[in-house]
């Protein structure tokens, strides 16, 4: 004659403590396909091409001498340099 028991390993978890890990389960495999989701729409929307910046050199009388400007803002000097 033999018995058939089912063995296990540690405490029985609570009710409670199970239907919260099943609803945080739930939770994290929908955040999971919305996240999904929002990556491959990201992944597939063409990149908006950047404009080429606007460079220009000022060695003239009343400006900076070697003044270097990217789109009208001042990004340096190009010291002994007096045309480009």
């Amino acid at each position: 004659m033999s018995s058939l028991k089912e063995l296990r390993w540690g405490k029985e978890p609570a009710p409670v403590a199970e239907a919260g890990r099943r609803l945080a389960a739930a939770l994290l495999r929908r955040a999971s396909r919305l996240l999904a989701r929002l990556a491959s729409g990201l992944a597939s929307a063409p990149a908006e091409p950047r404009p080429e910046p606007r460079l220009e050199f000022h060695a003239e009388a009343g400006e900076p001498e070697g003044a270097l400007y990217a789109d009208g803002r001042l990004v340096g000097w190009l010291s002994g340099v007096r045309r480009l």
